[in-house]
């Protein structure tokens, strides 16, 4: 005998790793990133305002380096500890877009365009650190929130993250910073102020994307089976 009911075919939705803990770490990484960069910039210009000590710039060449005063020892403080909180956020935000890229495949269905090791490498190969990284969280968040308009975070945080990038070319060790910060500042402000950009757009990014992936997906309609001729 055939079944003469109806038979209510629903899709079950992908099931997702939760994203919700290292979105957290990675927001609260990046604010602590901000920090520091704020910490940077403010002490670059008391550097600033503070001129060039008679004795010349700590890095005197010829691998000869004078003593360094309390101003200049603070700053070597702060810029240590700026580097321990960008690693913090390196190693939180690469967990959490592990994560998304991973739920992003099962909600699309469709393998990632670029493969796992450019998660990675992405921000670290020459040039391809232009544009892989922002590649990877636009696919995401295709695969996230499929039609919806891509948030304007991404492309100010990568903007943003492209300035400091580029703004770090070249400064060297440490001394070598102080005595720009003696001489001209403003350059070094400039990547200061995009670098803390990029790490506050960041956050946004980390929300809206987490957010998308954690809408309730809804389940296909209901289908009716045939009814079987008797």
């Amino acid at each position: 005998m055939g079944n003469n009911g109806p038979v209510n075919e629903l899709i079950t939705p992908p099931t997702l790793r939760p994203v919700r803990g290292t979105a957290r770490c990675a927001v609260a990484a990046l604010a602590l990133a901000a920090v520091a960069w704020t910490a940077r910039a403010l002490w670059q210009i008391r550097l600033a305002a503070s001129g060039m000590p008679a004795s010349g710039p700590p890095d005197q060449g010829d691998g000869r380096h004078r003593p360094l005063n309390a101003l200049e020892n603070g700053y070597h403080l702060v810029n240590a500890l700026g580097a321990v909180a960008a690693v913090l956020c390196a190693i939180t935000f690469l967990a959490w877009l592990w994560r998304v890229r991973d739920n992003a495949h099962a909600l699309s269905g469709q393998p990632p365009r670029h493969a796992w090791p450019w998660v990675y490498a992405g921000w670290l190969v020459p040039v391809a650190n232009l544009w892989i990284p922002r590649a990877i969280v636009v696919d995401i968040h295709r695969a996230s929130a499929p039609g919806e308009r891509l948030p304007r975070a991404v492309n100010w945080w990568w903007g943003l993250w492209l300035v400091g990038l580029l703004g770090e070319v070249g400064l060297g060790a440490t001394d070598k910073v102080i005595a720009r910060a003696y001489q001209h500042v403003l350059p070094l402000l400039v990547g200061d102020a995009a670098a803390l950009g990029a790490a506050l757009t960041g956050i946004l990014v980390v929300r809206a994307l987490t957010a998308a992936q954690q809408r309730p997906r809804p389940t296909a309609p209901p289908q009716q089976a045939a009814t079987p001729p008797r």
